[in-house]
């Protein structure tokens, strides 16, 4: 028997960045954000040899172990071990060999969760084979604690509600890890014209978002005005957009994510930087009407409002730069698991 699972990526939309601590606990976080299809994939599989092997096929990478109850955080492949000692340690696995194999369609720091989807996937597949009564809060949950907590990896928690639930949902975050999770009812046709007019762009490069994270929350703590006054505007940001899709008010889209990239730099210094300023005044010269870079910056991802037909334009002027046009549509379904 073979477990495997899909979790979605996701595109943040509007409210980037205020569903990071301190931040949502002291002022409250919101966020819009969709899934698309670029998945982060798990399988598990019993294996004849003894122990256990697990392996990150995009990355290229593997280790093998004797059979164990834990495995050493030591820097490779942390969130596939990180997982398994959480779920050996709260559930207890059966003494049987087998093979955790993941793959993702975005690489590691581009943007779009690739991490806290890839761990959604991996407790999906473990999910799936103990039969684990877990719902979509538990899963999204139990993925942020093991990031945050068991790993000490810095971030914020739409992600890994975004892989469980997937659609297009207007998320709030509170104090002491409360996170609701408003799934929007948006017009197909809305949706349609959206994906139509939204292009994802892939600058090749990408980043360390643990450093940006880590001056965003240290600009919090210091009660840094300047950063907090941008989050402030980032939140209602997310409003806006909410309020622009349900209306089917496109033509606002891109203005307002033109806004929030404005005030997205003002939360860390190296949120952006000379290559993405470039490309973004390229974009918007080429008819796009306003983008942003994805996740918490730096490189990896970016998206471009287009309207019209403007898109095929801006899409010639950003293949210039070397990256990569990246093909997606939006998708309505979260994490998924099955066995075969």
């Amino acid at each position: 028997m073979i477990y495997r699972s899909r979790a979605p990526l996701r595109i943040g939309l509007a409210g980037g960045g205020t569903d990071v601590s301190p931040y949502a606990d002291t002022y409250g976080g919101a966020i819009l954000n969709a899934t698309v299809s670029l998945y982060a994939h798990a399988s598990i599989e019993p294996i004849e040899e003894n122990g256990i092997i697990i392996q990150a096929l995009d990355r290229k990478e593997e280790q093998r172990f004797a059979w164990a109850s834990e495995l050493p955080i030591n820097g490779t492949l942390d969130l596939l071990k990180g997982v398994y000692n959480r779920i050996q340690k709260d559930y207890g696995l059966p003494l049987t060999s087998f093979k955790l194999s993941t793959y993702v369609d975005a690489p590691a720091g581009s943007g779009l969760g690739t991490s806290s989807t890839l761990v959604v996937a991996i407790i999906g597949a473990f999910a799936e084979m103990l039969k684990l009564p877990l719902g979509e809060y538990d899963i999204a949950h139990y993925a942020y604690e093991i990031e945050r907590n068991d790993l000490k990896l810095a971030g914020g928690r739409q992600d890994q509600y975004a892989a469980t639930f997937g659609g297009v949902n207007f998320m709030e975050f509170y104090a002491d890890d409360k996170v609701i999770v408003n799934p929007l009812r948006i017009r197909q046709d809305y949706i349609n014209e959206l994906e139509s007019n939204m292009v994802l762009y892939f600058t090749a490069t990408s980043r360390e978002s643990a450093t940006i994270i880590k001056e965003q929350q240290q600009n919090v703590k210091t009660d840094n005005k300047s950063s907090i006054e941008a989050m402030h505007q980032l939140k209602e940001q997310a409003r806006m957009m909410k309020e622009a899709l349900l209306k089917g008010r496109l033509h606002e889209i891109g203005e307002i994510l033109d806004y929030g990239f404005e005030q997205k730099r003002k939360m860390a210094k190296n949120i952006s930087n000379q290559q993405i300023e470039t490309i973004y005044e390229a974009a918007k010269k080429s008819g796009a009407t306003g983008g942003k870079i994805s996740g918490a910056g730096g490189g990896g991802f970016m998206i471009f409002y287009c309207p019209g037909n403007t898109r095929y334009r801006v899409m010639e002027t950003l293949r210039s730069f070397g990256g990569e046009v990246k093909n997606y549509q939006f998708t309505q379904q979260g994490l998924s698991t099955w066995s075969v």
